[in-house]
């Protein structure tokens, strides 16, 4: 036989012994592969479950786990966003159950670089990011944006998405919102702080109990719980005579139903709340100042219930902080007509036009202006009116907000200088709420 020959025998004899060829793994170029260091495929992020993951270089599109992590990207880089979730009728894929696999799918169907879930922090949260990283193939992180991490939590995230500069003028808002109410407390004798129903559902018979994240705003309010004695946990169904066991001094409705059915409940008229027309809405477009969801969305809550709950020693315009959150975070230019359809059911009583405050020693005061210049808006996306907020949404597309009347283009939030809040013309009336008199001649809306 020659040489050649029995070669060639020699080798299809190892490799028959061998068996069938092993296909080499399949590698995600979005996610680099377990102990690749940092400065060659990506860059090393530890996230608040303590777990290392690998960020790849570029993030161009996030998927965001649940409506949290929604709020956080719309404020800090929604052009980031999948498209579908750009709009509100996309985003209720977010509010469905989600198992491992179904995530997975979703984030690899959006074609997302990286993953990001934003709330509280535990060992089973932290075992499903890991199984959908491993099934996408795509980085996942969770994030604690509890009141306590929430500045940090804006300008880490902000620095991984390429968006510093936004990040820190946002975490400078959240850094003065938390610590004013916390300085305000800290002057506010425990005895003058008010026990408080937080009436969820549409019938007002659920409620947020201690230590859940529907309770942390109120919560960092220092307000007592009317609910307390029903222990820690996250709802709870009670019944009516359970409410006027507890006789609160303050009620907040999480949904109209509930606001009217608590008001007119007879059952109900001894509750103190109640016999002092002191029952209010959460403010909920686009998003609730106290829960739904519990992320930073929450910041404007504080400043609200600051107002609410201790107005003598609050030195602050909740008007004017309103204009500038929504102006600031979510890039929505209000009009007058549309900051009173928030704040007059909420409780905030009409302004006193031309009322010299003192200068403020301690509470929250107006939050820092934004230091952040013009951006161009993304082809095809409307651009911003005042913010400057990549993706933002122009006031023509806000006509119709729910709840809120509709505005002219050109009807913009100010704060108002006259006696009452300057009406502008064609403006549906806020429901419940007594129509202000004509605007005074020479005041601009």
């Amino acid at each position: 036989m020659p040489r050649s020959l029995a070669a060639l025998v020699i080798v299809a004899l190892l490799l028959a012994a061998a068996g069938p060829p092993v296909p080499a793994a399949r590698s995600n170029p979005r996610v680099p592969q377990a102990g690749a260091s940092a400065g060659s495929a990506g860059r090393s992020f530890i996230d608040s479950a303590g777990r290392r993951v690998i960020l790849p270089e570029v993030i161009r599109r996030v998927m965001p786990a649940e409506r949290n992590a929604l709020v956080l990207l719309d404020a800090l880089a929604p052009d980031k966003l999948p498209p579908a979730l750009r709009r509100r009728p996309g985003r209720a894929m977010l509010e469905r159950p989600r198992t491992p696999a179904s995530m997975a799918a979703a984030a690899q169907q959006s074609a997302a670089d990286l993953i990001i879930d934003a709330g509280p922090v535990s060992p089973q949260r932290a075992a499903f990011a890991t199984e959908v990283q491993r099934l996408a193939g795509i980085p996942y992180i969770l994030v604690d944006d509890s009141f306590a991490r929430m500045p940090q939590m804006l300008r880490a995230i902000g620095a991984i998405l390429g968006v510093e500069d936004r990040a820190q003028d946002l975490g400078l808002y959240a850094d003065h919102a938390i610590s004013g109410l916390r300085g305000l407390l800290l002057i506010t004798p425990a005895d003058n702080r008010p026990r408080v129903y937080f009436a969820l559902g549409p019938d007002g018979l659920t409620t947020a109990l201690p230590g859940s994240p529907a309770d942390a705003a109120l919560e960092e309010a220092g307000v007592i719980n009317a609910a307390t004695s029903l222990g820690r946990d996250v709802e709870a169904t009670v019944s009516t005579g359970q409410i006027i066991a507890w006789d609160p001094q303050i009620i907040i409705a999480a949904q109209r139903s509930a606001y009217d059915r608590l008001r007119r409940d007879p059952a109900l008229r001894s509750v103190a709340a109640v016999r002092d027309k002191r029952v209010y809405i959460e403010p909920t477009y686009p998003f609730g100042w106290i829960s739904d969801p519990a992320g930073i969305n929450r910041l404007i809550g504080l400043h609200w219930l600051s107002t609410l709950f201790y107005p003598a020693a609050t030195q602050e315009d909740i008007r004017s902080n309103v204009c500038n959150f929504y102006d600031r975070f979510y890039g929505i230019k209000l009009t007058n007509a549309q900051v009173e359809a928030l704040l007059r059911p909420a409780g905030i009583p009409p302004a006193e036009g031309g009322r010299n405050l003192p200068e403020p020693l301690v509470g929250l005061g107006a939050a820092p202006p934004s230091a952040l210049g013009p951006i161009t808006p993304l082809p095809g996306m409307p651009g911003p009116t005042t913010t400057p907020r990549r993706g933002a949404t122009s006031p023509s597309a806000l006509t119709g907000i729910p709840g809120l009347p509709n505005t002219a283009p050109n009807a913009v939030c100010s704060i108002p200088t006259a006696p009452t809040p300057v009406t502008l013309p064609g403006l549906a009336p806020v429901p419940g709420v007594p129509t202000p008199p004509a605007a005074v001649p020479g005041t601009n809306p």
